[in-house]
């Protein structure tokens, strides 16, 4: 009996031995980083997808050494059934454990779109119907408006420029509704922030010479000034006189080179012709132009043309006298440097 004993417990000492590597084995394993190339690796999860379809795809592209083992982890964490669908991107570094919890957070990667600032709304439609991340629809502006809840609303102007990260998959619509929804509180910010002396009437006015005096400058010390310019002449009853408007009613038409024609050709967006602001914006504006739209910094200036620098600043008159000379001054420091 004692023999007998003592062969029972040498057997149960030798069970828990070899469980017990086996146990350091496992956990060996599903600590260790997977094999995964120094450039990463991408992971599609449909939806529905069980984890021992992905395990046994990672295992197929050798990315994966021990399957069997992870799909027994994650059914005892109760995370087999947790997995969420999208694209992961897999990094070197990553472990079995830390691809399970990755797949149950859903951390799926996010792609971004720029939106710049100037850009008109088809430019604005021609980069997400471009993005192969993005499903894109084949509505054009008034319909997309009047999905958005806008119905009637020019599209051009109603869409802040920023960057938007969002998951393979996104429909086009969605991207623009968080476009559009930011550029209404941004919009909103800054008519609550408006000066009291304001020739503005309401937001959409802001928009609007918002959008001008984006397309006029990119310097940010003169935005400001060129808003100042603009209601000093709305003031006075005075045309604004703008290229960017003129060069929007043109349209696609438009080959670069602006002529006197052009400026004196009427469209509804011509500032030469007619008086006020034009009908909708010409361009989506940044943050930078909607502050400067409701809080212009008022000079004796009347006009600002060009400077010819090179540095895109502009040469601001208080009388017609000035700038003419200011025009000339342009037009010679153009002509020297055309070769």
């Amino acid at each position: 009996m004692r023999r007998r004993g003592w062969i029972a417990l040498g057997a149960l000492v030798g069970v828990l031995a070899g469980a017990a590597a086996l146990a350091v084995l496992a956990w060996r394993s599903l600590h260790a980083e997977l094999p995964i190339p120094a450039e990463g690796a991408w992971l599609e999860v449909a939806t529905g997808t069980p984890l021992r379809r992905v395990t046994a795809e990672l295992a197929q592209r050798n990315l994966l050494e021990h399957p069997l083992l992870l799909d027994v982890y994650a059914r005892w964490r109760g995370h087999a059934t947790r997995i969420r669908a999208g694209e992961y991107q897999l990094l070197p570094g990553l472990t079995p454990l830390s691809l399970v919890d990755k797949l149950v957070s859903g951390q799926v990667y996010l792609h971004q779109l720029t939106i710049v600032e100037g850009w008109r709304f088809a430019d604005l439609l021609a980069a997400v119907r471009a993005d192969t991340a993005i499903r894109a629809g084949s509505l054009g502006g008034p319909e997309i408006m009047a999905e958005l809840g806008e119905p009637g609303v020019h599209p051009e102007g109603q869409f802040f420029p920023d960057t938007y990260f969002f998951p393979r998959g996104t429909t086009d619509l969605e991207l623009l509704r968080t476009a559009h929804q930011a550029m209404l509180d941004h919009l909103a910010k800054a008519w609550d922030s408006r000066d009291p002396s304001s020739l503005l009437h309401d937001p959409y006015e802001a928009l609007i010479l918002a959008s001008i005096i984006e397309k006029e400058t990119a310097l940010p010390s003169e935005r400001k000034l060129i808003s100042g310019v603009f209601q000093q002449r709305l003031k006075r009853g005075m045309r604004l006189q703008t290229d960017p408007t003129v060069i929007y009613g043109i349209g696609e038409t438009f080959d670069g080179n602006l002529r006197r024609q052009d400026l004196e050709r009427d469209t509804p967006y011509n500032t030469y012709t007619r008086a006020g602001l034009p009908p909708t914006p010409i361009a989506l504006p940044g943050s930078a132009s909607l502050e400067a739209a409701v809080q212009p910094q008022v000079t004796d200036a009347l006009y600002f043309v060009a400077s010819g620098r090179g540095d895109g600043s502009h040469t601001f008159s208080a009388t017609l006298e000035e700038h003419d000379r200011a025009v000339r001054d342009y037009l010679k420091r153009l002509h020297a440097q055309d070769p």
